[in-house]
């Protein structure tokens, strides 16, 4: 592994202090949330890492298709089984609508900031970008982008989705996404450039508060750039076969420290500590298939019938930890 000391941006996220109780109101801590796809609802997870349940599901007062939460887990894209579009707070009380001032539409998908202060609204060809989360939304402009949908499974439900190659800055300007055999940066302003070469399926991440940004890649391995929209200047810090086959998730963490990949084939997360040049392998008794931002966790598996998996890189030994199957 070659050694690197490089400072970078980071992930700058809080969790919030919610807990949904009965008929979708909120109060109380709570790690953060998670939707539960076979039942089209959005569930809270009570309680702190590694003593926590699956809460009941919060009422938004619509029948729900679809819900993204963002990093801060102080709001919520939420799509009706009618294909409305809508942005409800979590930030107390019961979740309160947003309006969004005429921006309608459901996307296939949509992909938070590092942050949380924009979202990209993805559909076939294109992404609209809307700035000013959670409190002003705005559409702000749109990017040209080249879809690469994939199917999934989840229990007897078959969806598609856009490839998870897709990351936006917090300010909502440039969009990463990999297409043509590379990395490719695009900006509202039409910019369409291209940064480093990838296969596709490769993994792309923004930092938070700046273009700072990292990509993992199954030939090239993990590289992270610095000023991706300016001089772009690279650095490569493991190679694909070092503990990374099989990469399910990568993103920064919260104190501009850490960059993490988890690995679906090694059944674990990669820590790299960026200031100290160091690296983690933390383990897990699971296959990570995600690294999703939840506050100060990272949540690794979707919600099935088993455990639901968090990354806790915050503990002062960090550890992945489990919140039982919801028994109904």
């Amino acid at each position: 592994m070659k050694i690197f000391s490089w400072p970078v941006c980071g992930l700058i996220v809080a969790a919030s202090g919610l807990l949904p109780a009965q008929q979708g109101s909120l109060s109380g801590p709570v790690a953060g949330f998670v939707f539960d796809g076979p039942g089209r609802v959005l569930r809270p997870i009570q309680g702190v890492p590694g003593a926590s349940l699956l809460g009941d599901p919060v009422g938004f007062g619509i029948d729900v298709a679809a819900v993204y939460v963002a990093p801060r887990q102080d709001s919520a894209i939420v799509v009706g089984t009618d294909q409305s579009l809508h942005l409800f707070l979590l930030n107390g009380g019961a979740p309160t609508e947003v309006s969004l001032g005429g921006i309608t539409g459901a996307p296939d998908r949509a992909v938070f900031s590092p942050s949380g202060t924009a979202v990209a609204l993805i559909s076939p060809g294109a992404a609209r970008i809307l700035t000013g989360l959670p409190n002003a939304p705005t559409l702000t402009g749109s990017v040209k982008v080249e879809g690469q949908s994939f199917q999934g499974t989840t229990g007897a439900h078959h969806s598609f989705s856009w490839s998870p190659s897709l990351a936006l800055s917090d300010d909502g300007t440039y969009v990463l996404t990999v297409a043509q055999g590379s990395v490719r940066l695009l900006s509202i302003q039409g910019q369409d450039r291209s940064l480093i070469a990838a296969q596709a399926g490769a993994l792309v991440a923004f930092a938070a508060g700046g273009h700072d940004a990292a990509v993992m890649d199954s030939v090239t391995g993990l590289t992270v750039i610095r000023d991706a929209s300016g001089t772009a200047g690279t650095q490569v810090l493991a190679a694909p076969d070092e503990g990374l086959a099989g990469p399910a998730g990568l993103a920064f963490s919260q104190d501009k420290q850490t960059l993490y990949v988890a690995s679906a084939t090694a059944k674990s997360v990669a820590a790299f500590n960026l200031a100290a040049a160091s690296r983690t392998a933390i383990p897990c008794a699971c296959t990570p298939s995600t690294l999703a931002p939840m506050g100060n966790l990272f949540r690794l598996t979707e919600l099935t019938t088993g455990p639901l998996w968090l990354l806790d890189g915050t503990a002062s030994t960090p550890r992945t930890v489990f919140v039982p199957a919801r028994v109904e």
